[in-house]
C-alpha cells in the first residue's frame, strides 16, 4: 500500500484514522483476491462509518461487539460491506471489518479485515491483546 486507503478522510471526516500492523497484512492478502478492496474501504468510510458515527443513522451495516469486556474504545464489526470484486453479492459480500472507535478523540482504528468464507468470526485474541 503506497498510501493509506483512508488518507483522504484522516483529519477531514474523522480527526484520526489508523490501523494496527496486522490489519495491513490482512488487507494485502485479501487485496490479491479482491482487487477493488482498497477502493471499497474508502467507500465504506465515506458512507457507512460516516452515517453511523457522524450522522447517527443506523443502516444495520455496523454492529457494536459488546461481549468483549472492553469499555473503551468501543469495538465494531461491519457485516454489510459492498465489494465490487464480488459481483452479484452487493453488501452481503462476506467481507468483515473490525475496528475500534475512540469517540472522545474521534479516532477510528482498523483492527482486522477478513473474508467470512475463510474464517467464521473475528480474532478476539487480537482485539483483547490490543485493547483488553
Amino acid at each position: 500500500m503506497s498510501r493509506s486507503f483512508y488518507s483522504e478522510f484522516d483529519g477531514t471526516l474523522f480527526k484520526r484514522i489508523t490501523h494496527v500492523p496486522e490489519f495491513e497484512k490482512d488487507l494485502k492478502r485479501l487485496s490479491k483476491r479482491f482487487s477493488s478492496l482498497e477502493e471499497d474501504l474508502q467507500t465504506f468510510i465515506k458512507v457507512a462509518m460516516n452515517l453511523y458515527h457522524k450522522q447517527k443513522i443506523d443502516s444495520n451495516a455496523i454492529f457494536h461487539i459488546s461481549d468483549l469486556g472492553i469499555k473503551s474504545p468501543k469495538i465494531y464489526k461491519a457485516k454489510k460491506f459492498a465489494c465490487k470484486a464480488l459481483k452479484g453479492k452487493g453488501a452481503q459480500s462476506g467481507i468483515r471489518i473490525i475496528y475500534a472507535y475512540h469517540e472522545e478523540e474521534d479516532w477510528a482504528e482498523f483492527v482486522e479485515i477478513y473474508y467470512k468464507g475463510d474464517k467464521g468470526s473475528e480474532d478476539r485474541a487480537r482485539i483483547a491483546g490490543k485493547f483488553g
